[in-house]
């Protein structure tokens, strides 16, 4: 027996498919498993970008100090005031979970508040599509979306030459990858 299982029920990402439907903002309290936090030199300008570009919301803030953002659950940034921020940004970035019909909408309202800060959408190798975001603080944040997982795809095959196969395919319990 395996020490692993499908935990897929803590999750507030949908399963995907072209019906997914991306869940409510999440507005309660709880203690955050893992969060980027991002220093700015103007509050109100990342703000603005982190809630009319890739859909974020104020959850509370400290004027003048800190604004805690989030989308989903478990979706959270801390936006901390800085003297000044890095002139480019970092190889590294952190991902933020979407549906598949959010991607295309979201990229364009990045790019109307920063035209030359979207790169994308694209397909990866692991079937998403991605948006790289680069936002006024300098962080690189990618917004992804699992694509409908097609057993004949190209994806499905890439996935399957490292040992990944769907749930129900022969030997599809994952099990040396869990």
């Amino acid at each position: 027996m395996s020490d692993y299982y499908n935990a897929f029920e803590i999750s507030p990402v949908p399963t995907p498919g072209p019906d997914a439907v991306p869940p409510e903002p999440f507005r309660g309290i709880y203690g955050m498993p893992a969060f980027p936090t991002i220093p700015t030199s103007d509050l109100a300008a990342s703000v603005d970008f982190w809630v009319r570009g890739p859909g974020f919301f104020e959850l509370f803030s400290i004027p003048g100090r800190l604004v805690h953002l989030r989308r989903w659950a478990f979706q959270d940034v801390l936006l901390v005031s800085a003297a000044s921020v890095p002139e480019q940004a970092p190889a590294i970035s952190f991902s933020f979970s979407c549906v598949l019909s959010q991607v295309d909408s979201l990229a364009e309202a990045c790019r109307a508040l920063r035209p030359d800060s979207v790169d994308g959408p694209r397909d990866t190798p692991w079937n998403t599509r991605d948006v790289e975001l680069i936002t006024p603080e300098n962080a690189r944040i990618v917004l992804t979306a699992a694509k409908p997982f097609d057993p004949d795809s190209q994806e499905a095959r890439n996935l399957e030459a490292i040992g990944i196969t769907p749930p129900g395919a022969d030997g599809g319990d994952n099990e040396e990858h869990a």
